[in-house]
Formats: C-alpha cells, sequence, structure tokens
C-alpha cells in the first residue's frame, strides 16, 4: 500500500517553512527585546491591546498605538514588497472562530496574558508563572490536538 493511501486526504497539513518561521522568531524576538529595553515593557498583544482600550496615560497610550498600528500596517507592507497576500485558509466555520475567539479571551483573562506573552517574553525572563502557563499551553494544544485528529476523527 503506497503512503498516500495511508494519509486521509482531508486531514489538514501545514506547510513546512522553516527559514520563514526563524525569520519571524527572530523579528518577534527582537521586537520583544528592545520594547523591553526601550520601555520596560513586555510585548504581549492581548495586554497591549487592552491598554491601549484603556491607557494609564498619553505616553502609555502612544506606544500601544504605534505597536497596533504595526500590526495592522504589516500585511500591507508585505503586499507591497511580494505583490500579493498569503493564501490562508480557515477550515472551521465562523460561528467556531467567535466560540475560539471567546474561549481564548478568557483563557487570558484568567492565565494573566496571551500566550505571546508568556511564551516569548515571560520564558525570557524566567518568570516561574510564564514558565507554568506556557508548560500548560503547550500540554493543553497536544491533548486537543491529540482528541481531534485520533480520538473524535476531525
Amino acid at each position: 500500500m503506497r503512503i498516500e493511501q495511508l494519509v486521509r486526504q482531508d486531514m489538514i497539513e501545514t506547510e513546512f517553512t522553516p527559514l520563514a518561521s526563524a525569520l519571524g522568531g527572530a523579528l518577534i524576538g527582537l521586537a520583544s527585546v528592545l520594547l523591553m529595553y526601550v520601555r520596560g515593557n513586555v510585548l504581549g498583544a492581548t495586554g497591549i491591546l487592552a491598554g491601549f482600550l484603556q491607557p494609564s496615560s498619553s505616553t502609555d497610550w502612544s506606544w500601544r498605538a504605534t505597536i497596533l498600528a504595526g500590526m495592522l500596517t504589516g500585511p500591507l507592507i508585505f503586499l507591497a514588497a511580494t505583490g500579493g497576500f498569503p493564501a490562508i485558509e480557515v477550515p472551521v466555520s465562523t460561528l467556531s472562530m467567535i466560540v475560539g475567539g471567546l474561549i481564548v479571551g478568557v483563557g487570558v483573562t484568567y492565565g494573566s496574558g496571551c500566550t505571546s506573552g508568556h511564551g516569548v517574553c515571560g520564558m525570557a525572563r524566567f518568570s516561574p508563572r510564564s514558565v507554568v502557563a506556557t508548560l500548560t499551553f503547550m500540554a493543553g494544544t497536544a491533548v486537543m490536538v491529540f482528541l481531534t485528529r485520533h480520538v473524535i476523527g476531525l
């Protein structure tokens, strides 16, 4: 039996992109270090957005607005540089994305931060809370992937 016959045809696979992934990771790491060095702030996306919506001061709002503007204009810079957007396929319904977003929002609230804040910045600072949070994210992800792919069969 050929290997192609063993792989389910409807299984979602991701493309292996080590160079692009390493470059992206390096840029996120550089941005995290620069923000910590220049402002003493952690680069956690949810915390940045929350502080933007309810700033403690005008200087607090301005750096958050700058980072959010970069997040919003990044795809336009990519478009200008490459002539197109990358193909993105979302294999779930809009309702599933909304429910997932709400669940993430609850998790961010109870977890005192998002995966980017804990995984990138917290781990780099050897924060015990971030180490536990990141290990929990990774274990939860492994369990969910196993359940959805091998038990439920999605």
